[in-house]
């Protein structure tokens, strides 16, 4: 399983719309207090539908509280600031990816902490950032597919048709 892990997230849309794509994949999902909103927000529920309630989330509040609740944790830091992308790596099941509030990122004194798992998703060089909730879906399903869509449904189907 797959881990999404926000530090100090600020906008309840955003949160909600990564939980909601979290419950879609399987992947549990890690706020990083102080949060932007309050957590039962109408705007989080909003955006996260009504699978809210089928959400695996856990708070922490503090990174320092997060590190030590998780030790070991293999953790990949999703930054502008970084070399490498995120097709650069390789995800282990049960691994980390974290991302940083919308304002401004992780903090740079954690990035270089953790230099050989900070990871980008590249872009044309004036822009400042993607929206948040898209760059988790982007580096959440590299990490997927890199797991062959672990427990993912992979065939659709028609309602009144057939292939």
């Amino acid at each position: 399983m797959i881990n999404i892990v926000l530090h100090e997230p600020e906008m309840p849309a955003n949160t909600g719309n990564i939980g909601r794509t979290c419950v879609a994949t399987g992947a549990r999902l890690h706020l990083i207090e102080p949060l932007g909103f309050i957590l039962n927000d109408k705007m989080v529920k909003r955006a996260g539908m009504d699978y809210w309630d089928k959400l695996d989330v856990t708070r922490y509040v503090s990174y320092e509280d997060f590190l030590s609740k998780n030790p070991g944790a293999k953790i990949y830091m999703a930054t502008t600031k970084s070399k490498q992308t995120y097709t650069d790596v390789h995800y282990e099941d049960d691994c980390y990816i974290m991302f940083g509030k919308e304002s401004a990122g992780i903090p740079e004194e954690i990035l270089l902490d953790n230099r050989e798992t900070c990871i980008r998703i590249p872009m044309l060089q004036d822009i400042r950032s993607l929206n948040l909730s898209n760059s988790v879906a982007i580096v959440l399903y590299e990490a997927l597919r890199q797991n062959d869509f672990m427990n993912l449904e992979l065939e659709g189907q028609l309602h009144r048709y057939e292939w």
